[in-house]
């Protein structure tokens, strides 16, 4: 009897996944390399690049090798890089004073990529960890127990112009002080720099997924921890509809792109914030969604490329326009291949 049973439906969804064909043809969400920005590390006197070690494949370079990494990835078509630097440790102090630099690291490196790739979209951070001998995104009060909001903006809008001089498209700031979107385009538009956009981490979360990136830069080893609490000010990973109310905040003030970071594991929080906008939504799968992906494949467990193709589809799908990720440059070269 099993063999002549037959269901009387009318809907059959799986006549439209029979073929390779079929599934392009029905296919919703599309990754492309224009969708992709590459986060890059920057590091001084380092004669080769070095690589991070809970980042597989992912290295410090310095200026020349940055140089050379900024035209590869241009020629595969991701249309944008986000720079952070990793100082020197006797550079850094309480109050990040080497982010006012003009001559400082990441200005160099922006005004190096830009002169030899122009066409190329530039992205830098606006926080001061990688400056700051404690490790924390702006500067401390009194008694060292949490970071000074007003003060700390006023530093972030002055690196924001330094950054827009040296020739940004867009200046991102990551620290999540309340304020400092509309004070950073106060300050760009005083200066002359009207046409300088603003990435704004709008939704960024205090996420035990940051891990890898503090070691990238320094900022974990400034603390003497990778365990630094950035609590007072990143959002409680339990919180829902404050992420509507930042976002909200963020364009009020004048963000060009809106961020959501983490994103693998706040997809929801991606589709409520595109649902809640018209601006762009950009979404950063953060070191520890690539480290975690990486140590899966090595060990056997997880098959790399369809991870990585799957995790960033998802990205797409919850509604982001472009995704930061240390994936880029090889996801791009697959899907322009």
């Amino acid at each position: 009897m099993a063999d002549n049973f037959k269901l009387d439906l009318n809907h059959r969804p799986r006549r439209l996944r029979r073929t390779a064909a079929l599934h392009a043809m029905v296919e919703e969400t599309v990754l492309r390399p224009a969708d992709l920005i590459a986060p890059l590390f920057v590091v001084d006197d380092k004669p080769v690049p070095e690589e991070i070690k809970s980042m597989p494949g992912v290295f410090r370079l310095n200026i020349a090798d940055l140089v050379k990494e900024c035209r590869a990835i241009h020629r595969l078509g991701v249309p944008a890089v986000a720079l952070f630097p990793k100082l020197d440790p006797k550079l850094k102090d309480d109050d990040g004073t080497q982010a006012l630099n003009e001559e400082t690291l990441v200005l160099r490196a922006v005004r190096a990529v830009k002169k030899a790739v122009p066409e190329l979209a530039v992205i830098t951070d606006v926080a001061l960890d990688p400056y700051t001998s404690h490790g924390h995104d702006g500067v401390l009060n009194a008694v060292r127990d949490d970071v000074e909001n007003d003060r700390t903006v006023g530093i972030l809008a002055k690196m924001a112009v330094m950054q827009a001089r040296a020739g940004v498209d867009l200046v991102a700031p990551s620290d999540m002080m309340d304020g400092r979107v509309g004070a950073i385009r106060e300050a760009l538009d005083a200066a002359g720099f009207t046409g300088t956009g603003i990435m704004a981490y709008s939704v960024k979360y205090n996420s035990a997924y940051y891990g890898p990136f503090r070691e990238a830069v320094g900022s974990a080893q400034a603390a003497g921890t990778r365990l630094l609490s950035k609590a007072t000010y990143q959002m409680n990973p339990a919180n829902r509809r404050e992420a509507i109310r930042e976002a909200q905040l963020d364009v009020a003030e004048g963000a060009d792109i809106i961020m959501v970071k983490p994103a693998g594991a706040y997809l929801d929080i991606i589709r409520e914030v595109r649902n809640a906008t018209t601006k762009p939504v950009a979404a950063y799968q953060v070191s520890g969604e690539y480290s975690q992906i990486q140590a899966a494949a090595r060990l056997g467990w997880l098959d790399l490329a369809r991870t990585r193709h799957e995790s960033l589809l998802a990205i797409k799908r919850a509604g982001a326009d472009m995704i930061l990720t240390y994936f880029a440059k090889e996801m791009a070269a697959l899907l322009k291949a």
